[in-house]
């Protein structure tokens, strides 16, 4: 198994010269099993230049599994060229609205109404399937074991955890570890700060040993101080949950859009620098690198 990173952004996309080395693109990960079949984790604007790999490559069978539905993970979807041409075929996987009830089949119909997009919903010529998933219900897509789990963020978001050919990798897509927004003193507290610690206890162990944890890394943990709530994680809680979890290699990502590749590259240094004894690799994820498993 091997996956490649087409968009490390979160928010909003951020192309210029300072954003060349890491990328400007959102969320998007093209994963491969050994037998070549294509796992798509999220469509940010990432998916577009995905795509245009792809079209030497048709037909085509993806299985797309969104996180959440937030705008810069499911933005690049409209551009994604070959879903308007026939004999490809496309697979949508996520999470039911709890607001609307409705399906992940509501991304599209919600992004191509012509308000918001100029190609209507008919010229899509590939064939458009839709799966709704649910926390800790696997099930099998190319050869791949895929298990979802529910993770903290202002809306359903689902990490992913997919198995495949003897190896392991995980995406939390957008995830914020929970906090206790109690006072230690107040009354709340302990039953809240039980409830975290079963989470993560829980998340720990569906995690045990993947090869690969890639997760959500906007902030320094002075950063996060002021963005508590926002949905995101430091680097620091990274590190900390891949210790717990004793993955082998560390990818964070979902960098922050004021960030720019020197400013990467210094946290980068800062991070080995405070942790000189860490068992896993760390990396900072960039657009376009590809790493087998």
């Amino acid at each position: 198994m091997k996956f490649k990173f087409w968009g490390t952004r979160g928010s909003i996309p951020t192309p210029g010269p300072n954003t060349v080395k890491y990328g400007g693109n959102t969320t998007c990960i093209e994963v491969r099993t050994n037998n070549n079949e294509l796992i798509i984790l999220d469509a940010g604007t990432g998916i577009h230049a995905l795509a245009q790999d792809l079209l030497q490559h048709m037909p085509i069978k993806a299985h797309i599994l969104i996180t959440h539905t937030h705008w810069d993970h499911i933005q690049g979807l409209p551009f994604c060229t070959p879903i308007y041409m026939p004999g490809n075929e496309f697979i949508i996987y996520g999470g039911k609205d709890v607001v609307t009830d409705m399906g992940i089949e509501r991304v599209l119909q919600v992004q191509l109404q012509q308000a918001f997009f100029p190609i209507p919903a008919k010229h899509l010529k590939a064939k458009v399937d839709y799966e709704n998933v649910e926390t800790n219900k696997s099930f099998v897509i190319a050869g791949a074991t895929i298990t979802p789990i529910t993770l903290s963020h202002p809306v359903i978001n689902f990490g992913y955890r997919v198995d495949c050919d003897g190896k392991s990798l995980f995406f939390t897509g957008d995830y914020e570890q929970q906090y206790n927004f109690y006072d230690p003193e107040d009354s709340g507290y302990l039953v809240l700060q039980q409830e975290i610690d079963a989470h993560v206890e829980s998340l720990v162990n569906a995690i045990q040993g993947v090869d690969a944890l890639i997760i959500d890394s906007s902030f320094t943990a002075q950063e996060y101080t002021q963005k508590i709530g926002w949905g995101h994680g430091s680097y620091d809680a990274a590190i900390e949950l891949a210790k717990r979890a004793n993955v082998k290699q560390l990818f964070l990502t979902h960098h922050e859009p004021t960030r720019t590749d020197a400013d990467l590259d210094q946290i980068y240094l800062e991070l080995l620098k405070n942790n000189p004894d860490l068992d896993f690799e760390i990396h900072i994820a960039q657009e376009k690198v590809e790493t087998m498993l």
